[in-house]
């Protein structure tokens, strides 16, 4: 069963912010990125089909499927990790998510379905905002 993380999209307004960063920093091969000083110990479970959940205004939003997670040095000589993303962001069912530091590990129950894969019906010209507040209020 795959394994998921979490992360917060420090500074993104929506969806559309975090792919416009992405667009910016796409590395050669195509591929999305997120640096982080700390490499996961559960590689094996994060590959097995795991995605990059982001968190967007205090709410899970998106995700990206992980293609690969390697170790590198960034321009100081300091160890880095660098987790390398499907480039198509998926919209999820928003889910209310408080603010934390870093990444966290995601187990699979508890990650939102996607917007069109849902188990209820979420009308995905629905504004996110509108969704957001709905989650929250347990209304969806």
């Amino acid at each position: 069963m795959p394994l998921h993380l979490i992360k917060l999209a420090v500074g993104a307004d929506d969806i559309e912010s975090v792919a416009r960063w992405q667009k910016a920093y796409r590395l050669a091969n195509g591929n999305a990125r997120m640096r982080t000083r700390m490499m996961p110990k559960r590689v094996d479970e994060l590959l097995d089909g795991g995605s990059l959940f982001w968190v967007i205004k205090r709410a899970i939003q998106v995700r990206q499927t992980i293609r690969l997670i390697r170790e590198d040095r960034d321009e100081n000589g300091k160890p880095q990790c660098i987790v390398e993303l499907d480039p198509k962001l998926v919209e999820t069912d928003p889910f209310p998510f408080r603010p934390f530091q870093g990444w966290r590990y995601l187990k699979p129950d508890a990650a939102p379905p996607d917007v069109r894969s849902g188990t209820a019906y979420i009308d995905p010209q629905m504004p996110t905002a509108l969704r957001v507040e709905l989650r929250r209020l347990g209304l969806l």
